[in-house]
C-alpha cells in the first residue's frame, strides 16, 4: 500500500478540471460524481447509497442529488435494496463503464509530460479518482493547496488558473473569499502575487494531511508493473 502524494492529487484534479470544461454542459460531472462512478467500477458490484455517502462523507440530500444526476444520464441504475425502501442500491451501467473509460483516458491526456502521473495508465487513474473521492475539496481548498505547494512563494492569479485547470472567474472568486477569511494575502502590487497567511498555511497543511491519508493500492512485490511509472513507485 502507499500514500497519495499531494502533487499527484493536484495533478489529477487539474487534469480532470480541464476535461470537465471540455464536456457538453449537460454531461459535465463534478469530480465527486466521477468518483462515484469509479467507486462502483472498482467495486465491481452494486453499492448501497448510504455506503457511497459514507465513503464521500456526504449527507443524504447531497448524495441523492449526485446519484440523481448520474441516473438521469444513464450512467448508473438504482433499485430498492432489501425490505427497507429507503435502502437504495446503485449499480454502474454499461454506458457508465464506458464513460469512466472515456474520462480516465481524457484525464491521462491532460497530464503534461513531467507532471506527476504523466506516464500512468487510464486504469490507474480510475483507482486514484476512486481513492481521492473520499476527500471533498472546494475550489477554495484547491487554491490553498496550490499555494501550499509553492512553499511560501507568491503566486499570481494567472499561474493559479494554469496550475488548477479552473476558469479564471472561479479562481478569482475563491481568492476574494480566502482573502476576506484571512487565509491568503495579496502582495503590494498585482504582479507580486498571492501567498498564504499563517492561518492559511495551517489550514492548507491540515488539508494536505487528509490527502496524505488517502490510500491507493500498489502492485504486489515481485509483480511486473503495468507501465514504467509503476516501476518507479515506492513500496510502503
Amino acid at each position: 500500500m502507499g500514500l497519495v502524494d499531494l502533487r499527484e492529487y493536484m495533478s489529477v484534479r487539474r487534469a480532470y478540471n480541464l476535461v470537465r470544461q471540455s464536456q457538453p454542459a449537460r454531461d459535465r460531472l463534478t469530480f465527486e460524481e466521477f468518483a462515484v462512478l469509479c467507486r462502483l467500477q472498482v467495486a465491481g458490484e452494486p453499492l448501497n447509497t448510504s455506503v457511497i455517502a459514507e465513503y464521500q462523507g456526504a449527507l443524504r440530500p447531497t448524495m441523492t442529488h449526485r446519484t440523481n444526476h448520474l441516473a438521469e444520464l444513464g450512467l448508473i441504475s438504482r433499485g430498492e435494496g432489501g425490505r427497507d425502501r429507503r435502502n437504495v442500491v446503485c449499480a454502474i451501467t454499461s454506458k457508465g463503464s464506458l464513460h469512466v473509460e472515456k474520462l480516465s483516458e481524457l484525464t491521462c491526456k491532460e497530464i503534461l509530460p513531467g507532471q506527476p502521473l504523466s506516464r500512468t495508465l487510464p486504469e490507474r487513474i480510475v483507482k486514484y479518482v476512486d481513492a481521492m473521492g473520499s476527500v471533498f475539496a472546494k475550489a477554495g481548498d484547491l487554491v490553498l493547496l496550490a499555494l501550499y505547494i509553492e512553499d511560501s512563494q507568491p503566486v499570481t492569479i494567472t499561474r493559479l488558473v494554469d496550475s488548477l485547470g479552473l476558469l479564471q472567474p472561479t479562481v478569482s472568486m475563491s481568492v476574494t473569499a480566502l482573502v476576506t477569511a484571512g487565509l491568503i494575502e495579496r502582495g503590494s502590487s498585482r504582479a507580486s502575487g498571492l501567498s498564504l497567511t499563517p492561518q492559511g498555511s495551517e489550514r492548507a497543511a491540515e488539508f494536505a494531511a487528509r490527502v496524505g491519508e488517502v490510500v491507493v493500492k500498489r502492485r504486489p512485490r515481485g509483480q511486473k508493473p503495468e507501465d514504467p511509472e509503476q516501476a518507479e513507485e515506492p513500496e510502503a
